[in-house]
C-alpha cells in the first residue's frame, strides 16, 4: 500500500475516533431544593438577571432577557474564584414551569442547563439541571457545579425568604 494511502486511512481512522469520541462524550450535574415560596415567586427571581450577583455564586454577572430566543451573557464563577464569559440562547421560557438555555460549541462542548419549578406542599421544588456533550466532556469534570447550583439554590431559597419577610 502507498504511503500516501496509508497516511489517509490513519487520519480517516482518527478523525472517526475523534467524531465518535465528540458524539458520545456526555456528563450532567442535578441539585434541586425544595423552596417556600410559589412558583410565580421563584421565576420572578430566576428570570431576573439584575439580581443574580445578590444569590447566585455561580452566575455572578447576568445580561439579557429571559425570552425564547435572546441570547444571554453571563460572567460565571468558578472554583478557583475565576471568571468566564458565558454566551447562551434561551431555548423555552414557560413562566412559573421552565426556564431552558443552550449553549457552547456544538462537538467541542455544550451545554443544555434547566431551571425546573414544580408546585409542591410547602412551596416550590426548584431543580437545576444541566447536560454537557461533545469531545470536551472527556477532559473536564463538572462535579463542582453539582455543588455550586445547590449553594446557588440555597441563595435563591434566602432570598426568596428574607425578602417575603
Amino acid at each position: 500500500m502507498k504511503r500516501s494511502t496509508m497516511l489517509g486511512l490513519t487520519l480517516g481512522v482518527v478523525g472517526l475516533g475523534v467524531a465518535a469520541l465528540a458524539l458520545t462524550g456526555h456528563k450532567s450535574v442535578h441539585a434541586e431544593l425544595i423552596i417556600p415560596a410559589p412558583p410565580d415567586a421563584v421565576w420572578a427571581t430566576i428570570t431576573d438577571a439584575s439580581s443574580y450577583a445578590a444569590w447566585n455564586p455561580v452566575f455572578v454577572k447576568v445580561e439579557g432577557t429571559y425570552e425564547e430566543g435572546s441570547s444571554m451573557q453571563y460572567a460565571m464563577k468558578d472554583a478557583s474564584g475565576q471568571t468566564t464569559d458565558v454566551t447562551s440562547t434561551v431555548v423555552k421560557a414557560d413562566p412559573g414551569v421552565e426556564l431552558n438555555q443552550f449553549g457552547g460549541i456544538r462537538g467541542v462542548i455544550t451545554f443544555d442547563h434547566h431551571w425546573l419549578l414544580e408546585p409542591v406542599e410547602g412551596g416550590t421544588r426548584v431543580t437545576q439541571h444541566e447536560e454537557y456533550r461533545g469531545l470536551g466532556v472527556w477532559f473536564w469534570d463538572p462535579s463542582w457545579y453539582e455543588g455550586a447550583y445547590g449553594r446557588a439554590l440555597e441563595g435563591l431559597r434566602d432570598r426568596l425568604t428574607t425578602s417575603a419577610n
